[in-house]
């Protein structure tokens, strides 16, 4: 069965936006299945509009930044 986007419920999102781009912590259920958590980066063009880029690695500040947003996500996992 393929992706279907009509069946894939955002429940939880909350962003962290720099000077270079954003991060974004989201719980998803896919056809009221179980609850997932993604982590998103997308990075500034050219033009100043986000652009997906693979997550990769995160420095420290980074981590610090979007630990609490991991934490209200999983609370919204329950």
């Amino acid at each position: 069965m393929p992706y279907d986007s009509g069946l894939d419920e955002k429940l939880f999102s909350k962003a962290y936006e720099f000077e270079s781009g954003r991060l974004t912590v989201s719980v998803f259920s896919y056809n009221k299945g179980a609850k997932k958590l993604q982590i998103s980066r997308e990075n500034r063009d050219v033009q100043g509009d986000f652009v997906f880029a693979k997550l990769g690695r995160m420095n420290k500040d980074e981590v610090k930044t979007i630990l609490p947003f991991m934490q209200e996500a999983l609370a919204s996992m329950d």
